[in-house]
């Protein structure tokens, strides 16, 4: 009888156990494709700012009516093995400087299809920040599963990683000025 007892118990640990396990890998596991969803996107919106850049870079030269490389540094960008964190800055400086020539030229600013662009590129800014805040959640929320008790052991089992928020800091390493303006 006392064996009967003692298998039932085992046997009810085991499945206590095996439910925490499956709770927790399908947790990271929905958090991971959360994730992938969020860069996906995020690759996605800034190929076609990029785009964007490339066709207003062909108004400014056509209306300007010269062959000067205004954007070459920022068109090049593409060449570069950069993360998208630093195309996003990238992408957000040139689109900078675009402004300022619509400003400086007034024949630009009257450019409907620059207008179009400029309406996108507002859009864009504006995706980009909610995805970003979106993946950073979801990548905060995945690496506390990595980190704690009892998932990181599911974690380790399985390889999960800590990693890495949209910006690319490091919040593990000994870097201090990881911030930058």
């Amino acid at each position: 009888m006392e064996l009967l007892n003692i298998l039932l118990i085992c046997i009810i640990l085991a499945a206590i156990g095996a439910l925490i396990y499956i709770t927790y890998f399908n947790k990271m596991q929905y958090l991971k494709t959360k994730i992938e969803k969020a860069e996906g996107i995020i690759d996605e919106t800034l190929r076609q700012r990029y785009d964007l850049l490339v066709r207003a870079d062909n108004i400014v030269k056509s209306t300007l009516k010269d062959n000067k490389e205004y954007f070459k540094e920022y068109i090049d960008i593409k060449k570069k093995n950069i993360t998208n964190f630093d195309l996003d800055r990238k992408l957000k400086e040139a689109f900078s400087i675009l402004e300022k020539f619509k400003d400086d030229y007034p024949q630009l600013g009257k450019n409907k299809e620059l207008k179009e662009i400029f309406t996108t590129i507002k859009e864009t800014d504006e995706k980009i920040a909610a995805i970003t805040n979106y993946y950073n959640l979801n990548m905060n929320l995945l690496n506390g599963y990595v980190r704690k008790f009892p998932s990181n052991f599911i974690a380790k089992f399985h390889h999960f990683e800590v990693k890495a928020f949209f910006d690319g800091k490091n919040m593990n390493d000994d870097i201090y000025d990881d911030f930058k303006l």
